[in-house]
């Protein structure tokens, strides 16, 4: 890996895509300005309508800032079958529009479980025991729905599918994510390694045996720190997803107990030449997103030349 290529994305800026916690509403005009000022080269796309729909329109705000769209987030509620149709409709309407302002490299549909709507899951995150997951044929049901979704994608627009892992969702532990890979076609599927949901999720870290676990099936990575001290007290004390969030268990990057260094130090070995996506969701009282982002980008500025 030569120069390493940063991202930020709307989350980071308080645009969620959650209904609950939401943080300042700061327009996408604004959001693009203070994220290119603080040094990152691209970003995703946020929730659909937060950033024009229009190509045109859209290309012109990424060119006029010297930005590349890497992805965007579709949520879909994948165990059920009968959602698998409108969220396919949704990811190819999304990822038309990202085709359509395309650069190098090019962007990814970052598909998702429909996260945090499942009271059980929502409410166990962090500590997710093995009897809350899915059953056998409800994985093959979801695998079956991302396996259409994805190939759906590339037919229409030449895009390839990346499944993000995601905490109060269905693939959230070191378990669900393999189980998950098993079952996704590996042509059709890549992972996007989220360090921040991993660490929280598999409930301590081991992000560098998880990510040699896999090997290729990461396609693009997310780079999220996660808080020990917050996570241990949301375990502790029973904490939901979101309560969890307003606490700051996603924290500032070098703050919590990821290991980023080791991470850069994976990427460059297997040749890693895609854009990493930093991620720090930003909810009322948390401080200042800019401030935020641009201590984040220098903190990846002192790894690389450590």
């Amino acid at each position: 890996m030569s120069k390493l290529l940063v991202g930020n994305a709307p989350c980071s800026w308080g645009t969620l895509e959650f209904a609950e916690p939401k943080g300042e509403a700061i327009g996408y005009a604004r959001m693009l300005d203070e994220l290119a000022e603080t040094g990152y080269t691209g970003t995703e796309l946020g929730d659909w309508g937060y950033m024009p729909t229009e190509p045109g329109a859209l290309r012109g705000e990424l060119e006029r800032r010297g930005l590349a769209m890497l992805g965007a987030f579709v949520p879909v509620a994948l165990k059920d079958a009968s959602r698998h149709d409108s969220g396919i409709a949704m990811a190819v309407r999304t990822a038309r529009l990202l085709a359509a302002v395309a650069s190098t490299p090019p962007p990814y549909l970052v598909l998702a479980d429909d996260n945090g709507k499942d009271p059980e899951r929502t409410r166990l995150a962090g500590r997710i025991p093995a009897a809350a997951g899915l059953s056998e044929a409800q994985w093959s049901v979801f695998a079956a729905g991302a396996n259409r979704l994805a190939r759906a994608v590339f037919e229409e627009t030449g895009l390839r599918t990346v499944f993000h892992h995601h905490c109060a969702g269905y693939v959230e532990t070191p378990g669900e994510i393999a189980r998950f890979l098993e079952l996704a076609d590996p042509h059709s599927v890549g992972l996007v390694f989220d360090t921040g949901h991993f660490t929280y999720g598999a409930g301590h870290a081991r992000v560098i045996e998880a990510l040699e676990s896999y090997g290729d099936r990461v396609w693009y990575v997310h780079f999220k720190d996660c808080d020990p001290r917050v996570a241990a007290r949301a375990r502790a004390e029973g904490w939901d997803y979101f309560t969890a969030l307003r606490h700051g268990v996603f924290c500032e990057l070098g703050k919590g107990s990821v290991d980023f260094q080791a991470v850069l130090r994976w990427l460059a070995a297997r040749g890693y030449g895609g854009y990493v996506l930093v991620e720090q969701d930003v909810l009322p009282g948390m401080g200042a997103p800019r401030e935020s982002a641009r201590r984040n980008r220098e903190y990846l500025r002192l790894l690389e030349v450590s």
